[in-house]
């Protein structure tokens, strides 16, 4: 039982830390877009907005995977 526990706590880890990194490349994402040093313009080709899709998506999910592991742990 309680090498679940450090498994599940490994997990939590390295999915918080994805999501700790996710977010800090969305943040400095919208800091360049609002400071105008990128322009919005970049994001709205097929094959781009496709992978920001697919990102936040991605970080949705594991956010609640996360949580999960959190709310069990």
């Amino acid at each position: 039982m309680v090498a679940e526990i450090r498994k599940l706590s490994r997990v939590a880890v390295a999915v918080g830390g994805f999501l700790v990194v996710m977010g800090m490349i969305l943040i400095g994402t919208f800091a360049l877009v609002l400071f105008n040093v990128l322009d919005i313009g970049v994001f709205t080709n097929e094959t781009h907005l496709l992978l920001l899709t697919v990102g936040l998506l991605s970080i949705g999910v594991l956010d609640v995977i996360a949580g999960v592991i959190l709310w069990r742990g």
